[in-house]
């Protein structure tokens, strides 16, 4: 894999994470590998990633073995073994945390997403997993519930690093740009160092494009087929567009005098769902200085072979972009109706993996080899 073009994502601001963990994975050097020769600088996990991993046991074997032996809960190995793999992960980026000043070299694990309607809980499970993996370049997963945004400036303002995830819609991104700030300004008042805190905001894409093409689908005419695949690029590009609105104002201006870093946008679900489509498009068409792009090791993979960088990408399209939402609702699509279903599918599919994660901790523990 050449690292030419991932390179020249990287000089035009764009951070590469890897949407990826697993035991396997560090074990054998991998993440070190990408670390030092293709530009990753951040890695992503989420529930459907660790049931991936955990599903081949052995790299788990002993762990899993001593833990049931020790005749501790499902839900606490899970953390244990979870948790194990972000810290090592959190030591391979650490030199790139160093270097990077704090800024990357982060490391994401989530909150346990059957907690997302339950900001005492969410908070709870934060503080848990900051102190369980105490690593200064982690990052706690929360979700950008209604439930979820009280928890996300609670966090911050303790001094706990955020990623905020599932982030579909403009209307939410704002009340987490708002929650960010919110955040950090308690944190100031609590006289905390601004400039050890760090947040992204977990945008996905995607899926975006995959409920809004199964909806253009189902009205038939050829003008609304036309829109197909342009939907999840359009509402990115809008956020974007918010983002920096927001980190231009005064409010940040203040927080930014007192050492503030800017939460980052990050682009997550970056894999190409349908075939039909450009595989690496929504790297390419989200081409932005100071965002992140996270991606799974086949798009990674795919971006170094053939990817192309336009520094514009994003900035030059707002325009078109506002017309997309607007063509998509002139012919029958709902843009808060898609954007509503997709919050709700998303939690309900992450709080599916943990617990498809939980049975296979669960069934190991019975039966450790």
């Amino acid at each position: 894999m050449s690292s030419e073009r991932l390179s020249r994502l990287s000089a035009a601001g764009v951070a590469v994470w890897l949407d990826d963990l697993s035991r396997k994975r560090l074990a054998s050097g991998d993440l070190d590998h990408l670390r030092r020769d293709h530009a990753v600088v951040g890695v992503t996990t989420n529930p459907t990633i660790f049931a991936s991993a955990l599903a081949d046991p052995g790299p788990y074997t002993d762990q899993i073995r001593d833990l049931a032996a020790r005749g501790v809960s499902v839900d606490e190995a899970t953390r244990m073994l979870t948790t194990y793999d972000v810290r090592w992960a959190c030591d391979v980026l650490r030199p790139v945390h160093e270097t990077s000043h704090g800024v990357d070299g982060r490391v994401s694990v989530e909150v346990d997403p059957r907690l997302a309607h339950d900001t005492s809980a969410t908070l709870a499970e934060a503080r848990a997993l900051w102190w369980l993996v105490d690593r200064p370049n982690l990052y706690i997963k929360i979700p950008a519930t209604p439930e979820g945004l009280p928890a996300i400036s609670a966090a911050l303002a303790e001094g706990i690093s955020v990623n905020v995830t599932l982030i579909f819609s403009l209307y939410r991104y704002s009340e987490v740009m708002e929650a960010f700030l919110t955040g950090l300004e308690r944190a100031a008042a609590a006289g905390r160092d601004l400039s050890t805190l760090g947040s992204v905001a977990s945008f996905f894409v995607s899926r975006v494009d995959s409920e809004v093409d199964r909806r253009l689908l189902a009205l038939g005419p050829a003008e609304a087929r036309g829109l197909r695949g342009r939907a999840a690029t359009a509402n990115a590009r809008l956020a974007f567009q918010r983002h920096e609105r927001v980190f231009a104002g005064e409010r940040w201006r203040a927080l930014a005098a007192r050492g503030a870093r800017p939460q980052r946008p990050l682009w997550a679900s970056t894999s190409m769902k349908d075939p039909g489509y450009r595989d690496v498009a929504y790297v390419e068409e989200l081409v932005a200085p100071g965002t992140v792009n996270t991606m799974p090791e086949p798009t990674l993979r795919a971006f170094a072979d053939h990817g192309q960088v336009r520094p514009t990408a994003v900035t030059e399209a707002y325009a078109e972009a506002k017309q997309t939402i607007d063509d998509l609702t002139a012919v029958g699509v709902d843009y808060h109706a898609v954007v509503d279903t997709l919050e709700r599918e998303g939690v309900e599919k992450f709080a599916a993996s943990w617990s498809a994660l939980l049975d296979g901790v669960a069934r190991t523990m019975d039966h450790p080899a």
